[in-house]
């Protein structure tokens, strides 16, 4: 896999897309975290912020029935990605990156879909 190539999670056209930099920044978190194999990331979309909706992203190891499972390769291992389907309607075709500099280091959401964002880049509608 070639730097700066964004792998498409999912079957469906309507996944979201990881960089190859946000996949090895997940996986080096998760091996912090102690390595578990139970523990993948959860994307989701959650009503709040200044423009109605934020992005809410964290390690996760409950599965419910309506959520999209889906494996990302990296170059420092796999891992898992859920979305519920709620979520995906608003975040599908988003593409999930890290960054790490001096100014807005951390993961964004690049999101398609969303028709306003605030100035900090966590909400938008």
């Amino acid at each position: 896999m070639s730097v700066g190539t964004a792998i498409k999670i999912g079957k469906k056209p309507t996944s979201i897309i990881v960089t190859p930099s946000a996949a090895s920044k997940v996986v080096e978190l998760l091996a912090e975290e102690g390595g578990t194999e139970a523990l993948f990331l959860r994307v989701a979309v959650k009503p709040g912020g200044c423009s109605g909706f934020s992005y809410d992203m964290f390690f996760d190891s409950e599965i419910a029935d309506d959520d999209i499972v889906s494996e990302v390769e990296s170059e420092k291992g796999l891992f898992k990605v859920v979305v519920d389907a709620s979520s995906l309607a608003h975040i599908k075709g988003s593409t999930l990156d890290y960054r790490d500099g001096l100014q807005g280091a951390g993961f964004h959401i690049s999101n398609p879909n969303a028709t306003r964002t605030c100035g900090c880049g966590s909400s938008f509608s």
